[in-house]
């Protein structure tokens, strides 16, 4: 089985009234090539006529968002026109490439009648070859995600490939990501390549990994000695997982932007503040 360096519980760091827990990046683990940094908000109830989520227009550079609603919704409007509402169950990608400015709020109608909210953003980032690509946005609500199941669970493949089913997103980088649900007892072995790096979140419950225990906001960080991974629910439990070759790249992030560089960055900096990210319309 494939060995496990360590285990890491998320960092609470609200935002405001967001209730806000962060696994990665913390003082015990920087990142999981290609995987740079995860944000899990909630679970929360909001009451009727609430703020909603905070996230106004800022830029991005150099790397793709990734954001999993289980709960609420998300009104997503970017520079290069996209606009959408994506609800429960729904998973929007976004590459920033060379720039773009994106906003990430609530609807109208959650912020009018409140509900329950939880809400998880990866970053994933991109390789120097495509650090300045073109920007590209699809929201896709629960209904156009491939689901497929197991004994005991199911999962929504995201992107990649899951338990020989296509997920709904095919990026150039080769990332893999499903959501995982399972019931109390469930068993899942899996064979990922040894060259992949693993992303592993427990968002809900306890799970068993390789003879471990894996509670709710742990990360898993493992090695690159075996294809093998056993699973096992000890309770009900949800699970993001993602696999990846890594880059093996120099990153340089600072703020919204992800580059190899420092130089990089701060020609980021420039080129949004010259207006070169697109023009913002409320």
């Amino acid at each position: 089985m494939r060995s496990i360096r360590k285990i890491v519980k998320a960092e609470y760091r609200p935002i405001g009234d967001l209730l806000t827990y962060s696994p990665m990046p913390t003082g015990s683990i920087d990142m999981i090539d290609p995987f740079i940094f995860l944000n899990h908000h909630g679970p929360q109830t909001y009451k009727p006529n609430n703020n909603g989520l905070p996230f106004g227009p800022h830029p991005h550079r150099g790397m793709e968002t990734v954001t999993f609603i289980l709960d609420g919704d998300i009104s997503h409007k970017d520079s290069g026109g996209n606009e959408s509402i994506i609800g429960a169950g729904g998973v929007q990608w976004m590459t920033a490439g060379r720039g773009l400015i994106h906003a990430e709020v609530s609807s109208e109608e959650f912020k009018e009648k409140g509900g329950d909210l939880e809400i998880l953003q990866l970053w994933v980032n991109l390789p120097a070859r495509l650090k300045m690509t073109e920007p590209w946005y699809k929201g896709l609500q629960k209904k156009d995600i491939p689901l497929t199941e197991f004994d005991g669970g199911k999962a929504q493949v995201i992107s990649g490939e899951f338990l020989e089913t296509k997920g709904a997103f095919q990026p150039e980088t080769g990332i893999n990501l499903a959501t995982i649900f399972f019931e109390k007892g469930a068993k899942l072995q899996l064979k990922i390549p040894e060259t992949h790096n693993i992303f592993f979140y427990v968002i809900k419950g306890e799970l068993k990994v390789n003879g471990e225990q894996a509670m709710k906001l742990h990360l898993v960080d493992f090695g690159n000695d075996s294809e093998e991974l056993q699973i096992e629910a000890i309770e009900d439990s949800t699970l993001l997982l993602g696999h990846a070759k890594p880059f093996n790249e120099p990153v340089v992030a600072r703020g919204p932007f992800v580059m190899n560089t420092m130089e990089e960055i701060d020609q980021a900096y420039m080129d949004y503040q010259a207006g070169k990210f697109g023009s913002w319309n409320d």
